[in-house]
Order: structure tokens, then C-alpha cells, then sequence
């Protein structure tokens, strides 16, 4: 099957069997959406090829991809992971596969393992086919349950009130903020009534945010650089889209390092994660704390009487 339709009659290219649901119209939020949408015109109508098995080892896109989707301190580990960096989801344990999870912007899906971990039945988005491609062949290796497609944050490809928790790590911070607005209610319109979005954002005010921010002159933010936020600002923007809005402390010095991957990392970055998490926990007693931290969580409740 080369197209996926729907009833109204939208067709979409599937490549390697994998749903390409972008709009070729919407001004794209990175490089890799044209490079999906130019491989799905190529090759869309084509015969379905089955994805590459892959047995053992680390998959070569996350060897190379590993310090973009977790952080600049595994620069020093490309090509050299010997195991795959899985964090821990900041989500409770439910019975397994009973509560569906959307992650959006999955890249090759270490969030959605974490999640499958807990319980969740995951299911991730993001506009790199290469990437999906990537998030299929771990999953397989690793024997997790998840499904993955093509599609970008603004325009998502599922009916209202279908997630009961929408997540998204390190993906809507590299947004301008009318684009991070619109993902947002998206995430309100698939997200059901009374469920959770829990998102990760850059606090202006957090020291290492700041030494970016005057790296760069404090002027605008272009292409994918980051965008920060204030605490407030944060508050009223997810609370006016999606409902009841709370902050905790992701981390400091950092914006996407984990615990629970440190011991892979190099020393010295060892004891930049040990210091953060130890600042985290000490923000939970004084949460004044919160303001300096540079990565924060953004947990937001839809009411369950909205629409």
C-alpha cells in the first residue's frame, strides 16, 4: 500500500510502511519536514520495503544523533554508546498498556520506551522520517510496543479526546512562540477531558539560560535556536490553552540531562548531573529554587468539562 486516505479523501504517502501525515503547505519548523515530504514524493507510491532488522548493537542514526536529542554533553559519545540513554518518564507506573501516551517530537523514541516501561502504550510523532525509521528499529530491538508516525506538533493527526497524557521533551522550546501556541492547542484538542500534558521548557531566568541568552546578545532566536520562557509567562500560556497549570524542576546547567543516563556520560558531566539533582531536590524545600533552574516541567490539566 503506497497511500493512507481518509474519508474525506486526504491521501497520504506511506513510506517503509510508515504514514508521512505532513502538510506540504505549512511552513515547516525544521529541515528534516522537507527532507520527509521530498523522500514520500519520491518514493510514497512505491512498493512497501519492510524496515531493516537489526539484532544487536546500537542503531547507527542514534550512535550519531545521541547529543541532539539528549544534550550537548554526549558530544564526547558519538559512536561510542554501548547502550541505548532511556530516562526516567516524570509519570506514575500504571498496569501495562492501559493508558495511551503521546509523544510529540519522539525523534527515535527514548521517551516512549521510558513511558512503555511504566505502563503506557505510546505512540510517537515527529516530522523526521529518518528519525521514525530509527524509533521503529529500536523498539523492535528492544522489544517495546509503540507505534510511530510522520507528523508535525501544529497539525496533529489524531481525533479530539483521544490521549490521556500528551508529552513532548526538548521540541517545542526550539518553536517560535506563535508556533509553540499552536502546538499547544493541539495538544488541548487531542488531549481528553481531565488528562495531562507534561512539556519541557527553558526558563529565562535560569543560569545557564542566561549565559546563552547573553552569548547571542539577547536578540531574537532564529531557525531552531531556543526560545525561553519565563515562569509566568509559562503559567498563563498553558493555562489559558490547556487548563490548570503547575512547574517543577526538570534540571540546572543543562537543559536535557537525566539521571538516570549520567553513568554513560564522561566524568566530568557525571558531577554536573549529581550537583543538578541535588539542587532539584532541594528546590521541592524552597521553591523559590525554581526560578534559577534552566529546565523546568510544565504540567498542565485539561478540565473535565472542557470541549
Amino acid at each position: 500500500m503506497g497511500e493512507l486516505c481518509c474519508p474525506e479523501g486526504h491521501c497520504y504517502p506511506v513510506v517503509d510502511g510508515i504514514p508521512v501525515l505532513l502538510l506540504p503547505e505549512s511552513r515547516a519548523t525544521h529541515q528534516s519536514t522537507v527532507h520527509s515530504l521530498e523522500e514520500a514524493s519520491e518514493r510514497g507510491l512505491a512498493p512497501v520495503d519492510p524496515l531493516p532488522e537489526r539484532r544487536g548493537g546500537i542503531d547507527p542514526y542514534v550512535q550519531e544523533a545521541v547529543a541532539a536529542t539528549n544534550g550537548i554533553m554526549w558530544k564526547q559519545r558519538l559512536g561510542r554508546l554501548r547502550s541505548y540513554p532511556i530516562p526516567e518518564a516524570p509519570l506514575p507506573r500504571v498496569a501495562p498498556g492501559g493508558i495511551a501516551f503521546l509523544d510529540v517530537g519522539c525523534n527515535w523514541g527514548r521517551w516512549c520506551i521510558a513511558a512503555w516501561r511504566l505502563g503506557y502504550s505510546p505512540v510517537g510523532i515527529d516530522v523526521n522520517l529518518e528519525a521514525v525509521r530509527a524509533a521503529y528499529r529500536v523498539a523492535e530491538q528492544l522489544g517495546i510496543e509503540a507505534g510511530y508516525v510522520v507528523a508535525d506538533a501544529r497539525h496533529l493527526p489524531f481525533l479530539e479526546d483521544t490521549f490521556p497524557i500528551v508529552f513532548s521533551y526538548s521540541v517545542l522550546q526550539h518553536f517560535d512562540k506563535g508556533d509553540t501556541r499552536r502546538a499547544l492547542a493541539e495538544a488541548s484538542r487531542v488531549l481528553g477531558r481531565g488528562g495531562q500534558v507534561v512539556i519541557q521548557m527553558p526558563n529565562r531566568y535560569g543560569l545557564r539560560c542566561l549565559y546563552h541568552q547573553t552569548r547571542r546578545g539577547f536578540r531574537r532566536a532564529q531557525a531552531f535556536e531556543v526560545r525561553y520562557w519565563g515562569p509566568r509567562e509559562l503559567v498563563s500560556t498553558f493555562g489559558r490553552l490547556i487548563g490548570p497549570t503547575r512547574l517543577s524542576v526538570d534540571g540546572y546547567f543543562s537543559l536535557n540531562a537525566q539521571p538516570s543516563e549520567a553513568h554513560q556520560l564522561p566524568l566530568q558531566y557525571r558531577a554536573v548531573v549529581r550537583l543538578s539533582r541535588g539542587l532539584q531536590a532541594l528546590s521541592r524545600r524552597f521553591p523559590s529554587l525554581l526560578h534559577l533552574a534552566d529546565s523546568l516541567w510544565v504540567m498542565a490539566e485539561k478540565p473535565r468539562g472542557a470541549s
